[in-house]
């Protein structure tokens, strides 16, 4: 296809009714339904920054992970200060949070940091961000995210929950260490027992 063909393409409207179809049936959570729409215009338009964004997305709802990172890998090449790709990529390297290992947590944290770079206050990375360091017992630094997810966004139900929670744990878990070190202080200071307690009591007979 001529270049002057593919960009009269990616300028017309039915290539924008189309991706705001798929956008649509993304946000209802049909991306089978989404790709079916995308594909076409990844042929045709293969470097635009939504079509890739939304493509992504799709796979990443169809825990089709590895063909969202191919995507993905090549789309920050072209689009670097594109946070929702970088945001995307994060999802698609951590794939499921429950059974991610260190490396794929690690993948996930340095895509997210990316997408802060590019917009600081891009929604909800701050609380994916949060999530992992919950899932790797990173109390402290996961409150600490879930706390700027809150400022970034004050609705946002699911970070007050998390901070609310991990607050309580935290305290908890100060309040036992506290408990433990003044235990083994009193052990530390605790007299020897009276060994002599037979021979100063016992009288003769």
């Amino acid at each position: 296809m001529a270049e002057a063909e593919r960009d009269e393409i990616k300028s017309g409207p039915e290539f924008f009714r189309t991706l705001n179809e798929s956008a649509r049936l993304l946000g209802q959570n049909r991306p089978g339904e989404a790709l079916e729409k995308l594909l076409p215009l990844y042929a045709q338009a293969p470097e635009h920054p939504d079509v890739l964004i939304n493509l992504s997305g799709a796979y990443v709802l169809q825990r089709k992970w590895n063909r969202a990172v191919q995507v993905l890998n090549e789309a920050v090449k072209l689009h670097p200060q594109n946070a929702m790709l970088w945001m995307n990529l994060g999802a698609a390297q951590l794939g499921r949070l429950e059974t991610a290992g260190p490396r794929q947590q690690d993948k996930a944290i340095a895509a997210y940091q990316r997408a802060l770079q590019a917009n600081p206050e891009a929604p909800n990375v701050h609380y994916h961000l949060g999530l992992i360091y919950k899932e790797r017992g990173e109390l402290s630094r996961a409150s600490a995210f879930f706390q700027r997810a809150l400022e970034v966004n004050p609705a946002d139900r699911d970070a007050r929950f998390w901070l609310d929670r991990l607050t309580s744990l935290i305290l908890e878990e100060t309040r036992a260490k506290r408990r433990g070190h003044e235990a083994d202080t009193d052990d530390a200071t605790s007299p020897a027992g009276g060994d002599n307690d037979g021979d100063n009591n016992g009288g003769a007979a």
